[in-house]
């Protein structure tokens, strides 16, 4: 358990495909009394997003493996230094201003993984499709149901001690990253707790949601998931 005493270092890592429309705001909404550094992962961007990056004060390195889990396992890479990573979005849907309320329970020592819930939060209108709330939902009750599990989203905004991400041998480098981390954190018995947050209208169209593929890549990957590790020693 942590020592709620000790000034732990904080990493905020924002993975990040053509975002320079949000990116920028992102980046500077992030609390930096909080945090040692924001490391943007560039999966491959065209559009400038990099630059945008750069100029509102992050660290960019760059991943040329596509996929979602390779950007943020580039990220964590680079935090390794800190103690604690919080990964975001970097389309706007996440709220930066809302750290606190992600960093804090592990901080304090109350839980070992922090899952910011849109769900159990507040949606703005037209920030997640019915479709997108249906899988959620579906995913979250299967956790329960082979991990025992108790949390009401798989979010992208969440917080984990650095040390403990690196013990999960993350595997999953494109849509399966985010159940990963959290099947993995229970097969190891780390606690995992939900908190409410607000979700807002992303800036641009969703890489998963805003296409029939992404949405049928991600639902294959989210729930070939907790099958493939329930089996798997």
């Amino acid at each position: 358990m942590m020592n709620p005493s000790k000034k732990l270092s904080i990493a905020v890592v924002i993975p990040t495909y053509n975002e320079v429309r949000a990116i920028g705001e992102v980046v500077r909404g992030i609390p930096r009394n909080r945090i040692k550094e924001v490391i943007v992962v560039d999966n491959g961007s065209t559009d400038g997003t990099a630059e945008q990056a750069t100029a509102a004060g992050a660290r960019v390195i760059h991943e040329s493996r596509k996929g979602y889990g390779s950007a943020c396992w580039a990220g964590s890479q680079a935090a390794r230094s800190s103690d604690l990573i919080v990964f975001l979005d970097g389309d706007r849907s996440d709220d930066p201003a809302q750290l606190d309320r992600i960093a804090d329970p592990v901080i304090q020592g109350q839980t070992d993984l922090v899952i910011g819930s849109r769900i159990g939060g507040s949606l703005e209108k037209g920030s997640m499709p019915l479709h997108a709330q249906l899988g959620n939902r579906m995913i979250v009750l299967l956790l329960r149901l082979l991990y025992g599990v108790r949390i009401t989203d798989i979010g992208s905004f969440r917080a984990i001690r650095t040390r403990n991400l690196f013990e999960l041998n993350m595997e999953q480098m494109t849509y399966g990253w985010p159940v990963e981390m959290i099947v993995k954190a229970a097969r190891r018995k780390l606690r995992i707790q939900s908190v409410p947050i607000r979700y807002r209208k992303r800036i641009g169209i969703s890489k998963v949601t805003g296409s029939v593929r992404g949405s049928m890549m991600a639902a294959y990957y989210m729930f070939l998931v907790p099958l493939k590790y329930l089996i798997k020693r």
